[in-house]
């Protein structure tokens, strides 16, 4: 057996990464309609970003990060998340200096270690967007809006918005305290991983999803019952743009999402039908985080949804992607000297933007039209001894079954003309 592609990973290839293209068209659409700038990031970066920003105590940082040392003896590590990445951007090419807020938004692969099963993979791939500079609750129903828009034009059904308000730190050293006071006689029985929250971040005991964990967390003290004065006028805010933008949601107390950075909003959004792991997005806000990297102090939003999880759901939900591409011009060429008019025809009619492709094999007019039918071509031009005689070529329009002459000099004004070079009409 030759070598094969690394456990958690995969080839997209042509007849499913056409589903790709529609998928990132709908995503630069529509952040274009709200505002959002694209940008790239690199692929790694230091170990340290993801250290502060993520946070030491998730699971990420401990156990997920694929790290390594340079040539230079430098911790590197491959991105496992793409909102470390965007406020260091931010922080580093001075963007604050722009006008506020920064909307930015990103696509590309992600790298975490993690267990693979159906739909997880360990380089896999995220949208995500993040707002950089606006504290105003608007933001967050805003962003939220984004991701709503977005799924509803993809089609996905049974969508839900759960959200809470997880505080800021002011706010949260009294839920810690109350939360450790009420988990104390209960720590022996919690999870290992809980075991180890319980003294460095107590909080996401509450978004555990080991059974043991949720029956003996289930009256425990939530973020809610704790908000400061702030905290909670911001909450009910947001809560009403949503009610504005007519938006359902659901508010849910215990969850506080995976990642240390996040303060006040917190949300999911999940699809109907696709098993219990049924969130495909989640976000929220993290006003600390580009100054906890060495930024000044910004207050912040973003959310990520993977790519693979999507495209998942909406076979799932059987909703059909037309992937058909455009349909191609054949050129069929017999005989040496035909072949060379045959492509200076394909480089003219390619720059003026045609689709057009030709039999690079040598093969058969029966073969070359085989190849044509496979290829759905709405037409197949003809060119052998004869026809260059003639200076013409047989242009056989496959659909219709039936063919006539035109002078070569024509032939790409009939094209034009019979075809608008208009989307799938080709």
């Amino acid at each position: 057996m030759g070598i094969q592609r690394p456990k958690g990973t995969q080839d997209i290839i042509p007849g499913s990464v056409e589903k790709w293209h529609y998928l990132e068209e709908q995503i630069h659409a529509i952040c274009s309609e709200y505002g959002y700038k694209e940008i790239r990031t690199p692929i790694f970066e230091a170990t340290e970003l993801f250290q502060r920003g993520v946070g030491e105590t998730t699971d990420i940082v401990n156990k997920e990060m694929y790290t390594f040392l340079d040539k230079g003896e430098r911790s590197i590590t491959l991105r496992p998340e793409g909102t470390a990445s965007v406020c260091r951007a931010y922080s580093e090419n001075k963007l604050y200096a722009l006008q506020q807020p920064v909307k930015m938004y990103y696509l590309g692969p992600m790298f975490r270690y993690e267990n693979t099963q159906a739909g997880r993979f360990r380089q896999f791939h995220q949208f995500g967007a993040e707002v950089l500079g606006g504290e105003d609750p608007m933001v967050d129903a805003e962003i939220i809006c984004l991701i709503w828009e977005l799924l509803r034009r993809l089609g996905l059904k049974g969508l839900e918005v759960q959200i809470n308000s997880v505080g800021c730190p002011k706010c949260r050293a009294e839920h810690r305290t109350r939360l450790q006071e009420f988990l104390h006689e209960k720590k022996a029985g919690l999870c290992a991983d809980c075991q180890n929250r319980f003294s460095k971040n107590p909080m996401r005991i509450l978004d555990c999803k080991n059974k043991t964990c949720q029956t003996l967390t289930e009256n425990a003290p939530t973020t809610l019952d704790t908000l400061c004065e702030d905290c909670s006028t911001h909450f009910e805010k947001v809560k009403s743009y949503l009610e504005i933008a007519d938006i359902r949601y659901r508010i849910n107390p215990k969850m506080v999402r995976g990642l240390d950075y996040y303060q006040k909003t917190a949300f999911e959004i999940s699809a109907e039908g696709i098993g219990a792991q049924s969130a495909i997005c989640g976000g929220g806000r993290y006003d600390g985080l580009v100054a906890e990297i060495g930024g000044p102090p910004t207050p912040g939003i973003g959310f990520a949804m993977g790519l693979e999880r999507i495209l998942s759901v909406m076979e799932k939900q059987n909703i059909q992607i037309d992937t058909d591409p455009v349909s191609p011009i054949i050129l069929a060429a017999l005989g040496d000297h035909a072949r060379k008019e045959a492509f200076k025809l394909m480089s003219d009619f390619r720059q003026a933007g045609l689709p057009v492709i030709m039999d690079l094999l040598g093969r058969g007019l029966k073969n070359q039209l085989k190849y044509a039918d496979r290829e759905h071509a709405r037409y197949v031009l003809i060119i052998g001894d004869d026809e260059l005689a003639k200076k013409v070529a047989v242009v056989r329009d496959m659909r219709l079954g039936d063919q006539q002459e035109i002078a070569i000099e024509n032939i790409k004004t009939f094209l034009i003309e019979n075809n608008k070079i208009s989307g799938k009409e080709l």
